[in-house]
């Protein structure tokens, strides 16, 4: 099958590249997430030049290696925190835990962590979130902490604090700095902070206003006590959807690397709007590429036939983004428990459950299409390449939207439901 393959590409012209590079690169601004993604810039550029040269082997294998390596890629997390800061209860709501669940981290107002301790995403596994302990103890010294902690396996480090930020947090964020890692400053527990200044002041109260002091309370800590242009994230571990926890989470994804990114985007809580449109956006641009991929075949005649985005591929990439969104069936289980219904009844407002209502399209329009792409699918070369892509970017895409807009309205529905 290989030989045939590479046969089959010498002898196409320059033109039909140039022809195919044009129209795939002419779709791609439509996929490439504003939030940052898989592909860097760089890399795109050589996709195109690559494709223009007539080297489609060399396009499909650069598209491989970026998809394996943003699938395999490990992801490591280190939370530093000490006593009563909610470093735990954080490192669950990541998690998608509840405290008492089974491999929770352990939550309680006295020093846990002694030591650090892994704690593996339940669906993710290559995403590890660390527990690191506090600096500040003869254990942990800000001079010998990184080295302790074993610095260099971890991808970024979040410092949090629920009062002020101490010494010690300025010492050693200017020693992660200089070893070339990215931190943040995360203030835990100010749906605490906002529920005291109700209860003390109700005449008073401003729920803006109280933020607003608690962040420039926390800037000039920070800044009195050395750290330059701080960036400091307001959370609540208990309404992570509100806050500035979505702006965290567009932080850290945008700041790592390229290849990281999807293990941190697709094990993202859908717990607000903004984090289900960072993730649509982000799978967006890997629609693009596994089109790319899957399209290229088409060049040979009969091979989308043999080949193609069947409806087995289809129906796996649904239950893909499903699990993405947290809406496969277990997740849809837990979720008719929450609301006090039943998994019936959600199916009955959602459409992403229901496949072959998905896929099933009788009308003229569609059957033309599918005659249109046989024939395509027959003859092959550019104009079946282009069919094949376009058909495997509608499909996706309307699977994602289609999860998306589901994961927003079954959010809604539950937020409802505890007000």
């Amino acid at each position: 099958m290989d030989a045939l393959i590479s046969d089959f590409l010498k002898n196409l012209t320059q033109k039909n590249f140039q022809q195919l590079a044009a129209d795939f690169m002419s779709q791609s601004a439509a996929f490439i997430s504003n939030a940052g993604g898989v592909i860097p810039p760089e890399t795109l550029s050589k996709i195109e030049a690559v494709l223009k040269e007539g080297n489609l082997r060399a396009a499909v294998d650069i598209i491989e290696e970026i998809l394996s390596e943003a699938k395999n890629a490990a992801l490591e997390v280190a939370v530093i925190g000490g006593s009563g800061t909610g470093k735990s209860s954080f490192i669950n709501a990541l998690r998608g835990l509840g405290h008492e669940e089974e491999g929770a981290a352990e939550v309680g107002v006295v020093e846990i962590t002694k030591k650090k301790t892994p704690y593996k995403h339940p669906k993710y596994p290559n995403v590890t979130f660390w527990d690191l302990p506090g600096t500040g103890t003869p254990t942990f010294t800000p001079d010998t902490y990184l080295e302790a902690v074993g610095f260099a396996t971890f991808d970024c480090f979040i410092i949090i604090s629920s009062s002020r930020f101490t010494c010690n947090d300025a010492l050693l964020a200017g020693k992660i700095q200089e070893a070339g890692k990215n931190f943040y400053f995360v203030r835990s527990k100010v749906d605490s902070d906002l529920y005291n200044e109700r209860r003390g002041k109700p005449q008073s109260f401003q729920r803006e206003r109280v933020l607003q002091l608690i962040r420039d309370n926390c800037l000039a800590n920070l800044y009195d006590i050395g750290v330059p242009d701080p960036r400091i994230f307001l959370v609540s571990n208990f309404e992570l959807h509100d806050f500035d926890f979505p702006g965290l989470q567009r932080t850290l994804l945008g700041e790592l690397p390229a290849h990281k990114r999807q293990a941190f985007a697709v094990m993202l809580p859908t717990l607000s709007d903004a984090c289900i449109e960072l993730k649509r956006g982000f799978l967006k641009e890997k629609i693009w590429l596994d089109a790319v991929k899957s399209s290229a075949l088409a060049f040979i005649p009969f091979m989308p036939i043999l080949k193609g985005f069947d409806l087995s591929e289809q129906e796996a990439c649904l239950k893909l983004y499903r699990k993405y969104f947290g809406l496969d069936d277990k997740s849809i289980a837990e979720t008719a428990m929450k609301l006090g219904t039943s998994v019936q009844d959600i199916k009955g407002y959602t459409r992403c459950l229901d496949f072959w209502a998905l896929v099933k399209d009788d009308s003229t329009a569609a059957k033309a299409m599918r005659c249109a792409e046989s024939f395509c699918s027959v003859n092959g070369g550019v104009t079946s390449v282009v069919a094949q892509f376009l058909k495997a970017c509608f499909l996706r895409s309307k699977f994602l939207d289609t999860v998306a807009d589901d994961a927003k309205l079954l959010l809604h529905k539950i937020i409802n439901a505890h007000i």
